[in-house]
């Protein structure tokens, strides 16, 4: 299946809260093993007038990790977090974000992934790593 194709699907089954923060997959590098999401992050989402709440930046840095495993294989039915490490670098401010999530193994029931999110500045603001059950279709 095409990158597109993958793109395409993917983006038709996003769930809601991805919807609610404004974020659609703008890529996926196949051979990476990688998925970037774009967000639009509204002040509904921050404390302290623009600054982005810290669950938020770890569900958009979750949702780039946890689609770069869908994007690699059809037979993934679902995944589930094990572990997640939050690392914040800098304010992450109201705006258009970009989440990179990477597979950095990936194993038939467990995936190490890691993400990074930058502001419309290119800027890195924060940083995850994650352990997740990987879930697969019989």
């Amino acid at each position: 299946m095409s990158e597109s194709s993958v793109i395409e699907r993917l983006n038709a089954h996003r769930p809601g809260f991805i919807e609610m923060l404004g974020g659609k997959i703008v890529a996926i590098d196949q051979e990476e093993q990688s998925c970037s999401f774009e967000f639009m992050i509204s002040t509904d989402f921050c404390h302290s007038i623009d600054v982005v709440q810290g669950g938020f930046i770890t569900v958009m840095l979750d949702a780039a990790m946890s689609h770069a495993v869908f994007a690699s294989g059809e037979n993934i039915s679902g995944l589930s977090s094990l572990d997640i490490n939050t690392t914040y670098l800098e304010p992450t401010r109201a705006g258009c974000l970009r989440a990179v999530g990477k597979i950095i193994k990936c194993s038939y029931k467990t995936a190490f992934l890691e993400a990074r999110l930058y502001n419309s500045d290119g800027l890195l603001t924060a940083t995850a790593s994650s352990v997740a059950k990987v879930v697969r279709n019989r």
